[in-house]
């Protein structure tokens, strides 16, 4: 278990990101957490070790980078994993198979996959609903929900959930709430601040930041659940190896850098995209035409460089996918460069089409990640790629 330190949590959240979690190196005293590319340590003797046995129980990379995140979340115990689906799986593992678990409905493809075609298999039930509302969380609750799963910003529809009154509803019906914080960041939003047990992250996204990792943690406060995943953690060895670690650790010192760029590049586009005659419509929760903006702006600090906007038909989707120049056609998000996707043949492919199209999710939108380029290149991007779109 590795558990964060009074002294993480002291400082701002800039300063955090670039401090918190770090030790000094023992031998050469480098400034930069040194890469333990190692799977076993050396012992004294008998029962006799530094705290170090076996890689996949403690690396010394990988603590640095759970301490670090999870003092960004201003939490006390984290935990790193080989992908943000690995993460998703050792949270599922706390419940036992005839266990309910109440989740949103729009949720990233890859996490409605696992809960409905893996954890169904093994003896888990699922609800899905608009979490948008919480009353429809409530309503979904059973004698037997032990978990309730929110993912807001969601991907790709951006709509939110109430996290403080989702968290209620966790507490009244004895059930963990675990909140996906990927696309907000702890820049934005803390879960844990309103309500949340749990608190996951695909590191591969925003908290590296330069897609050129993969990998997932999750955050609790809990001692007892700590105890729990870390058990998990190791039994399941889903860990990742020391490398991605530096490289996501290395990626959050600049997070409150990036994310501000991002966010004030995202508001600038989506205000932009609204006024734009070749698009119908414009998701992004900072907007005040959003449905949820006033929740946006209570439980957020900032909006970030997700948005989604619908075409009105897949030919213009597709043309207009294809023919950006700065934006890149290609999975994930978070990155340093400007992405552009198609959720119904991509990310999201592996929902079922009538469920897409419930909540909003037409084959005709596409989803935004902007990055960190100059916003004047990225709107002339956008232009021309509209414009040839037709």
């Amino acid at each position: 278990m590795t558990q964060v330190t009074p002294d993480d949590l002291k400082a701002r959240f800039g300063t955090r990101a670039v401090h918190a979690g770090h030790i000094p190196d023992p031998l050469a005293g480098a400034v930069m957490t040194p890469i333990y590319q190692t799977s076993t340590y050396i012992q004294d003797g008998l029962g006799r070790h530094k705290g170090y046995e076996y890689a996949r129980t403690r690396n010394p990379t990988r603590e640095v980078l759970e301490r670090n995140v999870a003092a960004l979340e201003g939490g006390r115990h984290g935990f790193a994993f080989a992908s943000g689906l690995a993460a998703l799986d050792a949270v599922l593992k706390l419940l036992s198979a005839g266990d309910h678990v109440v989740s949103g409905e729009n949720v990233y493809g890859g996490t409605h996959r696992q809960m409905t075609h893996v954890w169904t298999r093994l003896g888990l039930t699922f609800s899905f609903v608009d979490a948008t509302d919480p009353a429809n969380i409530a309503a979904a609750v059973t004698p037997k929900t032990r978990m309730i799963y929110a993912e807001t910003p969601t991907n790709p529809m951006m709509q939110l959930c109430d996290l403080a009154a989702a968290g209620e509803t966790a507490r009244a019906a004895n059930a963990l709430f675990v909140v996906d914080n990927t696309f907000a960041t702890p820049c934005f939003q803390r879960p844990l601040e309103l309500g949340a047990d749990v608190v996951l992250h695909s590191t591969t996204k925003y908290l590296n930041g330069h897609s050129d990792m993969v990998g997932g943690l999750l955050v609790v406060n809990q001692d007892d659940l700590a105890e729990r995943i870390g058990f998990l953690q190791n039994s399941a060895g889903a860990v990742p190896g020391p490398f991605d670690c530096w490289l996501a650790l290395r990626g959050a010192k600049t997070l409150a850098l990036r994310m501000r760029q991002h966010d004030a590049s995202g508001r600038r586009i989506a205000e932009w995209l609204t006024k734009h005659p070749k698009v119908e419509r414009v998701y992004y929760p900072g907007l005040p035409s959003h449905p949820q903006h006033d929740l946006a702006c209570r439980q957020m600090k900032g909006f970030g460089g997700m948005i989604s906007i619908e075409l009105g038909s897949v030919e213009r989707a597709r043309r207009f996918a294809e023919r950006t120049r700065i934006f890149v056609l290609a999975e994930s998000l978070g990155g340093v460069e400007s992405l552009i996707g198609h959720p119904a043949s991509m990310t999201h492919a592996s929902v079922p089409p009538e469920m897409r199209r419930a909540m909003g999710l037409t084959d005709s939108l596409v989803r935004l990640s902007v990055g960190i380029e100059d916003v004047e290149d990225l709107l002339g991007d956008l232009d021309q790629a509209l414009t040839v779109a037709g």
